[in-house]
């Protein structure tokens, strides 16, 4: 197979999703188009506190790719990016396959950040990246234990409240407050349900090294155990760094207004990946990006102006309650019940049903 093509989309994120949904209906511009991604399928990450539950099967909550490029046009390559050069806009794998493309579009996500470890005796298992996430609670669930989920976000608490009654005890560790950053009133009712379900909290609670099979805080030992779920704050893909792509000081690619990189305008970056000020890592703006992604896509293999991307002021959370139920968030307002959790398995079908083409 030849290398060469006119656009590379790199990473199966919402963004790229977006851009592959507007294709099917007649948007697709001229030329050859592949994307990358590791699997062969896109996880929905809003479905997957449902899958660990038990309300979902594995292939309601992902997207099958090749069925997705072939009704765009775009050849699917799989393979996991190990090396990007950005001068030559070319893309190496870990395998040792290469690509190249006039124009890059990155849409990679982000990492879990990973303590510290010296002599690791535990078992620990990052959220991300989502297929390989599920094979390990699958084998974990063969014989159940103790856990610790780091991480007090929104992923945190969802992921704390759909497993905490399929293990003897579960404690969530929190670098902050749970849910910091969102209304007091949705983490007081968080915050409930967690104590609801069994799940021990420590908040405030930085967890920088693994010894052995305990988990450290500065030099306190904060929690022993065997097993260890990492859905911690967003990491950037070491590689990235190293690419000569701007990169904020986290190691995220800097883009402008129009998701084009202030180092490399022919190389667009969206999503997790991406540093765009004002723009938080979340699903919800990585979605919101794919129409201005994919008509810039469009303009620049036609050499027409681009748009710009305006982030939305407000957003909307909603939150899996492990029981068929859902937490709301919007605009300084909160609710909870098993309508929302209804509206949500609505909305997170959609998203699914609409990559499928039959909604």
């Amino acid at each position: 197979m030849s290398g060469q093509f006119d656009l590379l989309l790199a990473g199966a994120g919402h963004a790229h999703l977006g851009v592959l949904r507007l294709w099917m209906s007649g948007q697709r511009p001229k030329g050859r188009i592949g994307l990358v991604s590791e699997g062969p399928h896109a996880w929905y990450s809003g479905m997957l506190p449902g899958l660990l539950a038990g309300r979902y099967r594995a292939e309601q909550c992902r997207i099958p790719l090749q069925r997705l490029c072939t009704a765009v046009g775009v050849e699917l390559l799989e393979g996991q990016i190990s090396k990007l050069d950005p001068l030559v806009g070319c893309i190496e794998l870990a395998d040792g396959g290469q690509y190249s493309a006039t124009w890059l579009s990155l849409n990679l996500g982000a990492q879990p950040k990973v303590p510290q470890s010296a002599g690791s005796t535990l078992d620990v298992l990052p959220v991300k990246p989502f297929e390989a996430f599920v094979q390990g609670w699958q084998r974990w669930q063969q014989a159940p234990q103790a856990l610790a989920i780091l991480g007090g976000g929104a992923a945190g608490v969802e992921l704390a409240l759909a497993l905490a009654p399929q293990v003897p005890e579960l404690t969530l560790l929190s670098s902050a407050q749970v849910l910091a950053g969102h209304p007091l009133a949705l983490r007081k009712r968080a915050v409930r349900h967690l104590a609801e379900a069994g799940v021990k909290v420590l908040e405030g609670i930085a967890v920088d090294a693994i010894h052995g099979d305990a988990l450290v805080a500065g030099n306190r030992v904060v929690w022993c155990g065997g097993r260890v779920i990492l859905a911690t704050g967003a990491s950037a893909l070491p590689w990235l760094g190293l690419s000569g792509l701007a990169c904020d000081e986290r190691g995220f690619v800097r883009v402008g207004k129009t998701l084009q990189s202030l180092s490399h305008p022919h190389v667009f970056a969206a999503g997790d990946c991406a540093s765009l000020s004002a723009t938080k890592r979340s699903g919800v703006y990585a979605v919101r990006q794919g129409p201005v992604l994919a008509a810039n896509l469009g303009a620049a293999l036609a050499g027409q102006p681009m748009t710009v991307f305006q982030p939305q002021r407000r957003s909307l959370a909603l939150l899996a309650d492990g029981q068929g139920g859902a937490l709301l968030s919007w605009s300084g307002i909160t609710a909870e019940g098993e309508w929302l959790g209804r509206w949500k398995d609505r909305l997170d079908r959609g998203f699914i049903a609409r990559h499928l083409g039959t909604h």
